[in-house]
């Protein structure tokens, strides 16, 4: 291998690391890392570093916290790290002078087979949308989303049982084997990426927000189960607890369905001591952990221990 090329790393949440670790574990020239800035967090708004930069600290890496990420002074710091390649996990949208910056590069890895799922949250959409397989993609960043020339590509299968948890855990791992394998490619100048399949209509992956994560009840039972599996256990598929009171925020991070013919309209429930069923079209949506407003998290039997009154219950 050529002479080990100067490395500026960026990223902040938790998939990055390993990553980040993996680059350190097999020797490369890490100059710098690049991260979000502190921020306040929790009720006691308490200053919480990112996970990449509690990694990096510990490394006893060179750590950047821009702000703004067009400022001069930033740029200037990025200069005189004089990085040959940067890599990309989990990070902003990069400025034109900050990604054609190394000689070699800056590339990204994204949890998907592109140029499906481009955009913030592509493992819960692609569990979401029932598919049986998902990935991770290297690709060379250019001035649009996701859109750069692929340099790798791995696919793994997507099980009917897993949640986007435990598929972020294993796309981290796979993540970073193809980020390794990226950085072997380009530091020996045996890349050869290609162009993104020209696809008219690409399934999207929007960023998450509270109306785009709530249950509707009128879809079939597989789609709900989706659904739920897909924003677990963050954030969270939620819907409205309905009280004699108000309304409350309920949040289902794991069931089961079980298809059946029934009477009952959609968000109508049937419980007793031990379960309990929310009636779908098709069937039924049985909770299994859950977490009402104002409450912890608690399993179903908890959950059915600690109500009033087990009739006349619906959720919207």
């Amino acid at each position: 291998m050529n002479e080990r090329p100067r490395i500026v790393f960026m990223g902040t949440p938790e998939f990055a690391v390993e990553s980040l670790k993996k680059i350190m574990e097999k020797g490369y020239n890490v100059v710098g890392v690049v991260t979000a800035p502190d921020k306040p967090a929790g009720r006691g708004k308490k200053i919480k570093k990112s996970a990449v930069k509690e990694f990096a600290e510990k490394q006893g890496l060179k750590i950047l916290q821009p702000a703004n990420l067009k400022s001069e002074e930033f740029n200037k710091e990025l200069q005189e790290l004089n990085p040959d390649i940067q890599v990309v996990v989990a990070f902003r949208m990069l400025p034109e002078k900050v990604w054609k910056l190394p000689r070699k590069g800056t590339f990204n890895l994204h949890a998907s087979l592109l140029p499906d799922y481009r955009g913030a949250a592509p493992i819960n959409w692609a569990i979401i949308n029932g598919e049986t397989e998902t990935g991770v993609t290297t690709f060379f960043i250019d001035d649009k989303i996701d859109t750069g020339k692929i340099i790798l590509q791995k696919k793994i299968p997507l099980h009917m049982h897993e949640n986007a948890t435990q598929v972020h855990d294993k796309l981290k791992e796979t993540g970073s084997d193809l980020v390794i394998e990226t950085l072997e490619l380009i530091s020996n100048n045996k890349v050869n990426p290609i162009p993104q399949p020209d696809s008219k209509q690409p399934k999207k992956a929007p960023k998450l927000n509270k109306e785009n994560t709530r249950i509707n009840w009128n879809k079939n039972g597989k789609e709900i189960y989706n659904f739920i599996r897909g924003l677990s256990m963050y954030p969270g598929a939620w819907t409205e607890w309905i009280t004699e009171d108000e309304p409350k925020k309920l949040i289902i991070y794991k069931a089961s369905f079980i298809p059946e013919k029934h009477s009952l309209q959609p968000g109508e429930i049937i419980a007793s001591k031990k379960e309990m069923k929310i009636a779908v079209p098709d069937g039924f949506i049985l909770p299994e952990m859950l977490k009402l407003q104002g409450k912890k998290m608690m399993d179903i039997r908890s959950f059915l221990n600690g109500l009033k009154k087990k009739k006349n219950l619906k959720v919207l």
